[in-house]
C-alpha cells in the first residue's frame, strides 16, 4: 500500500505556517542576531574596500529579518557607500513580507533592493542562459541548502561569483544539534519526495574540504520549545512535528510505530533537554564563512 505520507513542502501554506511557528518557538533568529552583532563585523571588514558600490546576494532571503540586520552592519562598516542587495527567494509570500519590512525600516536610502522570485537553481540557470556572471562582494545562504538538488554544485557555482575580497556565508543546522540525531536515524522514513534533503555542518565541511575551499566555522547555541508536540491534538504541536519531520500532517499520516519512535526520540537527551516541565529541542546552528 502506498504511504499516505507526503512532504511538507507539497503544501506551501502549511510549510510557511509551521516555519513561522518554529521561528516563534525557537531562539533561531536570536542566535543569528547575536552572531550578526558580535561576529559579522569581522567577517565583512574588507569586502567593500575601495569600492563605490557593494554588491550583496541573498540566497533564500525569506522575509528579510536577518538580511536587514546584515545590511545594517555593512552600512556601519562602509558609511554612505551605495549597496545593491539582490534577493533570490522562491516564495511570493515571503517576498511581500520582506518588502513590507523594508518599507517600515528607516536608513535604507543607500540600499537598492532587487527581488528575484525564483530558486537558487533557477537563478543560476537564468544567469547561464543570459551569459551573465555578475560578481558579488558578499553572498549569504541562510538555512536554504536543504532545498537545493545538488548541494556541492550550488556551493561551487555561488563561490565562483565571489570578488577577490568577498566572503560566502552559510548558516545551517549543526552536527551537534538534535536535527542530526533525529534525521540520521529516521530521515529515510520521512517523505522527502525530491523536495529537500537533510544536510548539516558536517556535510558542508566535507564538501568544502574536498573542493579545497578555505573556511571558518562558528557554532551558535539555539533551542526550540517543543513541549506542545507531546500534548495530544495540540494544533501548534502538530505543526512543529510537521516541521521537524518535513512531513505534511505527520501526526495523522505517519504509521503509528514510526510516530511512537519519533516521539520517543524527541525526548532523548541526544535531541532535547527537559527543564521546568518543558521540552527544549537542540536547534544548534553552524555558521560557515568561506573564503574566495
Amino acid at each position: 500500500m502506498a504511504s499516505p505520507m507526503r512532504n511538507l513542502l507539497s503544501d506551501p501554506a502549511r510549510y510557511l505556517q509551521s516555519f513561522r511557528l518554529f521561528l516563534a518557538n525557537s531562539t533561531e533568529h536570536q542566535s543569528m542576531q547575536e552572531f550578526v552583532e558580535r561576529q559579522l563585523p569581522d567577517v565583512i571588514t574588507s569586502i567593500g574596500n575601495g569600492k563605490s558600490a557593494i554588491n550583496i546576494l541573498s540566497i533564500g532571503g525569506g522575509a528579510g529579518e536577518i538580511d536587514l540586520l546584515i545590511l545594517s552592519k555593512v552600512q556601519a562598516r562602509y558609511p554612505g557607500v551605495a549597496i545593491n542587495n539582490d534577493v533570490v527567494e522562491p516564495s511570493a509570500d515571503q517576498i511581500s513580507k520582506y518588502k513590507e519590512r523594508v518599507a517600515a525600516t528607516s536608513n535604507l536610502g543607500n540600499v537598492k533592493f532587487t527581488w528575484h522570485e525564483e530558486t537558487a537553481y533557477e537563478y543560476e540557470s537564468r544567469m547561464n542562459a543570459e551569459k551573465k556572471s555578475k560578481k558579488w562582494d558578499f553572498i549569504h545562504m541562510i538555512q536554504m541548502l536543504y532545498y537545493v538538488k545538488d548541494i556541492p554544485a550550488t556551493i561551487r557555482y555561488f563561490h565562483s561569483l565571489l570578488e577577490a575580497q568577498a566572503k560566502l556565508l552559510i548558516i545551517l543546522v549543526s552536527e551537534t544539534s538534535g536535527w542530526e540525531t533525529l534525521w540520521k536515524k529516521y530521515g529515510s522514513s520521512f517523505p522527502l519526495d525530491g523536495l529537500c534533503s537533510y544536510v548539516s555542518s558536517a556535510d558542508i565541511k566535507r564538501i568544502l574540504d574536498s573542493a579545497g575551499l578555505k573556511h571558518q566555522l562558528h557554532e551558535l547555541p539555539s533551542h526550540m520549545d517543543i513541549t506542545s508536540c507531546f500534548i495530544e491534538g495540540d494544533k501548534d504541536g502538530e505543526l512543529l512535528l510537521d516541521f521537524l519531520t518535513e512531513t505534511y500532517e505527520f501526526s495523522k499520516t505517519a504509521p503509528p510505530e514510526l510516530r511512537r519512535q519519533v516521539m520517543e526520540e524527541l525526548r532523548k537527551p541526544e535531541c532535547s533537554e527537559e527543564r521546568d516541565g518543558k521540552v527544549f529541542f537542540n536547534n544548534n546552528l553552524s555558521v560557515i564563512v568561506v573564503e574566495p
